[in-house]
């Protein structure tokens, strides 16, 4: 079964940054999520310019970036100008005016341009975004603070945005509360990745590499008792 396991590095240990990406890297890990908050769109503070910038220069793996500030229009060549080419920005649509002038700018800059969707939105008021995009990150909690329920009418939206995705060619991520039983239950149905945070990851006591192993085994071992059934 092929989808990527992002690391959600808000939840990771400040202590010591290095080390976590270093072992998460290892680990098999397919990419960084930074999670960036400027405490108006969301409720919250998060991750900093200056965290992106470390961990572009401590991994060669790609950054997902989540920009859940306002306005980010006025803001992204600031992150644009110390990213990769390849890495990943997403934007709330919400947060702007003109949400498409900030994704072209983000297309210009050589990124992948990705809109995150909130669970009080409707996949209606972001569809002609859908044929801009590349990726989308599906909210399954309310943005802004780790560790949070997930809110089960969400599943509704990603059924729609799953026949949708291979029509508009976008690619769905699950961002929030992402559990073994929500990859389990939408990794066959197409979902292409998912955020994995303290729900699975983080704070466990055990080696990084040994749980994104584990996830992957016991996703094939579904696979294939469903291919035998």
């Amino acid at each position: 079964m092929d989808f990527e396991l992002m690391a959600s590095l808000m939840c990771a240990n400040y202590g010591n940054l290095e080390k976590e990406i270093r072992e998460l890297d290892e680990g098999g890990i397919d990419s960084f999520h930074i999670d960036i908050m400027d405490g108006r769109f969301v409720p919250n503070f998060a991750m900093s310019l200056n965290d992106m910038k470390y961990i572009a220069g401590a991994t060669k793996k790609p950054l997902d970036v989540h920009l859940m500030i306002e306005h980010p229009n006025n803001r992204v060549e600031i992150f644009l100008g110390n990213l990769r080419k390849g890495d990943t920005v997403y934007i709330h649509p919400e947060a702007e005016y003109h949400p498409s002038t900030t994704l072209q700018k983000i297309i210009d800059a050589g990124m992948i341009p990705g809109i995150a969707i909130n669970p009080g939105t409707s996949i209606e008021t972001v569809f002609e975004m859908l044929r801009i995009v590349k990726k989308v990150l599906i909210m399954s909690v309310n943005p802004g603070n780790a560790g949070q329920m997930f809110l089960p009418y969400v599943g509704k939206k990603i059924h729609k945005l799953l026949v949708l995705k291979e029509e508009m060619g976008f690619k769905i991520y699950w961002d929030g509360a992402c559990s073994a039983d929500k990859i389990l239950k939408y990794a066959p149905q197409g979902m292409d990745g998912f955020v994995l945070g303290t729900t699975l990851l983080f704070n466990k006591g055990r080696p990084y590499k040994e749980i994104i192993e584990e996830i992957h085994h016991y996703c094939d071992d579904s696979s294939n008792s469903s291919g035998d059934a």
